[in-house]
């Protein structure tokens, strides 16, 4: 999920706890397909909800801050 979604997810009505349960779910899915092969089997790190809450919340502040890139 880039920070666009992220932002028209948040505009369209939901909140910041929920966004960062999808960012997590789809990261850490992510994360699981690359370790699926033997080469990279330790490479990638799982976050926590507080890390995913943390970005959501940081995508957020930019845009209301009015870096929109």
């Amino acid at each position: 999920m880039n920070d666009k979604e992220i932002i028209k997810k948040w505009t369209s009505g939901l909140s910041k706890e929920q966004l960062a349960k999808i960012y997590k779910r789809q990261y850490n899915q992510g994360i699981k397909i690359i370790r699926s092969t033997v080469r990279h089997k330790h490479s990638g790190r799982f976050i926590t909800d507080y890390e995913a809450l943390a970005k959501v919340e940081q995508v957020i502040y930019k845009y209301l801050k009015g870096d929109k890139k």
